[in-house]
């Protein structure tokens, strides 16, 4: 049996999202999979927390300063004496864990763990052969490190960015993202509107800003949404958090918008819906693309949302809107221009790739000549 290692991180839900998508492929194809938290089980718990928590810190209340230290990042080499070798703390726990659990090779869904990878073999550590994939619509430079052997990246453009900064074309696979597993299979709008409760005769708009809403505007959207027809049918995700959830049913209260907290079953609503309100994940556009559902795309954050809000522009797939005019322009297009919705979900047809993780796997193992 292969033995495959993912490590990731938890900074945002993309990472994980992605890492459990690929372990559930892996051990489908027969492998076996361990999933390890870099920054948590191998830098350590403290320095996870804390850095964390720094982290959403300043997405709330700093964010210009969260971009401008991206793009500072992205003018620098993965293994920079500017870094401060943050990409090479715990470097001692990764040897001993590759030692461990001595994996035929490993996958890393973030960043840091990858150049740490790089970092081991520089020192002469023996590892084993190592694939990235990149959980943005992004070419950046923290992403590429030297003793990566294979980049899964989410789009050709991604993969033409890849190529253009140096990256040898041979070591990129366009795989798509790896989405959950219940995104993978289509679903039909009608019965999944029936599942949801929703009408099939009106439009429906979904609001949501990830797993931790406080990071978009939510309240903004919801407020537009408010003033939108009656007969549209609105539902707002507030996801983890309920202080956002309660006030947002505040505002709600009385209008056509439902509130909803965190939901399960959010592969059925965005199947439901005619148009989805969001910032610009990557994890997000990879899933909106999977179910074809057309984009407003509100209240992305500096830095990797702000360029993947450049992919999503310039692949027809979204309408972007910097200012609360800007959305309510956006939404009454949006409503009022069917022909429109229909070209993006065209677009999306060419672009989704539902079965990204098992492309990943195939990339992984196939092409390393490893059986499960």
């Amino acid at each position: 049996m292969a033995r495959v290692l993912i490590l990731t991180a938890s900074y945002g839900s993309g990472h994980n999202v992605a890492a459990r998508s690929l372990a559930t492929a892996f051990e489908r194809a027969g492998a076996g999979v361990r999933v390890v938290d870099h920054f948590r089980d191998v830098v350590g718990p403290v320095f996870e927390r804390a850095s964390r928590t720094l982290y959403y810190w300043m997405l709330r209340r700093l964010p210009a300063l969260w971009g401008a230290a991206y793009a500072l990042a992205d003018r620098m080499t993965s293994d920079s004496p500017l870094a401060f070798g943050m990409t090479r703390l715990g470097l001692a726990r990764l040897t001993r864990l590759l030692a461990e659990e001595m994996p035929d090779v490993v996958v890393t869904v973030h960043a840091t763990p990858a150049v740490a990878m790089t970092a081991l073999a520089e020192r002469g550590v023996r590892v084993p052969p190592h694939t990235t994939v990149v959980t943005d619509f992004v070419a950046h430079s923290q992403w590429m490190a030297r003793g990566v052997n294979r980049y899964c990246v989410a789009a050709e453009e991604v993969r033409h960015e890849f190529v253009a900064r140096g990256i040898p074309p041979g070591r990129i696979t366009v795989t798509g993202m790896p989405v959950r597993p219940e995104f993978e299979n289509a679903l039909d709008a009608a019965a999944a509107r029936q599942s949801c409760g929703l009408s099939s005769q009106t439009p429906v708009v979904l609001a949501m800003a990830g797993a931790h809403g406080r990071f978009g505007r939510l309240r903004h959207v919801a407020r537009a949404m408010a003033t939108l027809p009656l007969g549209v049918q609105g539902i707002v995700v507030a996801g983890l958090d309920r202080d956002l959830e309660a006030s947002l049913r505040r505002l709600t209260q009385g209008t056509t918008v439902r509130t909803l907290g965190y939901v399960a079953h959010l592969h059925r609503l965005m199947a439901a819906a005619d148009l989805l309100v969001t910032k610009a994940g990557g994890m997000t556009l990879a899933e909106a693309m999977t179910v074809e559902v057309p984009l407003v795309i509100y209240g992305s954050l500096p830095g990797q949302e702000r360029r993947n809000e450049r992919f999503a522009s310039r692949s027809g797939i979204a309408f972007i809107a910097r200012t609360r005019r800007e959305l309510g322009a956006a939404l009454e297009r949006a409503l009022t221009e069917p022909a429109l919705l229909d070209r993006m979900r065209h677009q999306m047809r060419r672009l989704r790739r539902p079965d990204a993780s098992r492309r990943v796997v195939s990339a992984v193992l196939e092409r390393e000549g490893i059986t499960p």
